[in-house]
């Protein structure tokens, strides 16, 4: 009897130790019980000291991690083991998210100050009537110009790329479906064609810019543009604002002609735990001087238009940023294409990059 009794509380304290162990694992990965949200952003997307101040506000912990790419953040979340209870993927991921059952539609009832968005960042076909996310920021894909190389409105579009008085001087940003996009839009085609011949086109296209361009970066497009090291640069409008910020001899433009409408949205995983949490912090998020706080930090446009009233002057009225009416219409939102069309894409842009060795 006392041996069955060792044996029993032995193997009770096993089990105690994996439970412990259990807890411990779950801690590790954000789930720390009801008074917190488990956040996981963009890195340096959102002003820290906004997340002090809605902890201190609510009495809710944020658990923040970070990715770098929507498909780490989408294979972590269909994988499992996470408990993500908020999420900021791109428009096409939220498409590919909600198609795949990974979300949870939002519950309007306790969501307040939608009435602040903007017509033209609601009701997009990527998620219609907004039933899964609510947009963060929205920007574009642009040039950014130095003015001590450059005269201004020498680069007013896409095709003054491949004047042969920029040879050797243009960064681009190593994105397929952006400088695919770009040789696809400079052609007078959808940045979202699915069509093989058009894609060829626009590669062919591509390989005779392949003199002009200085290098294909992502992060390193700041150093050069800052250290005024290259005139010409193809990247997004929220990595031009930060060169701006550091140099004030470079401009950006969107080419009228059009280019990409991205959105970052906020979306409810379906791992999440804590929904109170959640709408707490959508909540405060949405408030106009909490977002306006959040775009000055971050340098994206916001799409909230309470928020952008109480920016500065020369900040909401920058048509690099929040551009015209016309060009707003001119400007495409990536579709979630088939993984063989992706595919092509990438294929395509590979070929490129290694034509120019």
């Amino acid at each position: 009897m006392k041996k069955l009794l060792s044996g029993i509380f032995a193997i009770i304290i096993v089990c105690m130790a994996l439970a412990a162990g259990s807890a411990r694992l779950a801690k590790s990965q954000g789930a720390t019980g009801g008074n917190v949200l488990n956040f996981a952003n963009w890195g340096d997307y959102i002003d820290p000291a906004l997340i002090k101040k809605f902890e201190k506000e609510t009495g809710y912990h944020v658990n923040q991690e970070t990715f770098d790419s929507n498909e780490a953040m989408y294979t972590k979340i269909k994988q499992g083991g996470t408990h993500y209870d908020l999420t900021v993927p791109s428009e096409y991921m939220v498409e590919k998210m909600a198609n795949d059952h990974l979300l949870v539609p939002l519950d309007k009832s306790k969501l307040t100050g939608m009435n602040n968005f903007g017509k033209d960042f609601m009701n997009q076909p990527f998620d219609p009537g907004n039933k899964y996310s609510i947009p963060y920021f929205w920007g574009t894909l642009g040039i950014i110009y130095n003015d001590k190389y450059i005269k201004p409105g020498a680069i007013q579009h896409w095709d003054d790329l491949w004047s042969k008085k920029y040879r050797g001087q243009i960064m681009l940003i190593d994105s397929a479906r952006d400088i695919m996009g770009m040789s696809l839009v400079s052609l007078g085609k959808s940045m979202n064609t699915t069509d093989t011949p058009t894609l060829a086109a626009a590669k062919a296209k591509l390989d005779t810019l392949s003199p002009n361009v200085k290098a294909v970066v992502a992060d390193e497009i700041k150093m050069y543009m800052g250290n005024n090291e290259a005139p010409l640069a193809v990247d997004w409008s929220g990595e031009a604002a930060d060169m701006m910020y550091e140099n004030s001899h470079l401009h950006y433009i969107v080419p009228t002609e059009g280019s990409n409408l991205w959105f970052d949205n906020f979306v409810i995983p379906k791992t999440a735990e804590h929904y109170k949490a959640i709408y707490a912090f959508l909540n405060f998020m949405s408030n106009p001087k909490n977002a306006a706080q959040n775009t000055d930090y971050v340098g994206y446009s916001t799409p909230n238009n309470a928020a952008r009233k109480l920016l500065p002057k020369s900040t909401r009225e920058d048509k690099s940023f929040y551009p015209t009416e016309s060009t707003m219409k001119r400007l495409e939102v990536y579709k979630d294409l088939a993984p063989t069309v992706v595919g092509k894409y990438n294929d395509y842009f590979l070929e490129f990059k290694m034509f120019r060795h």
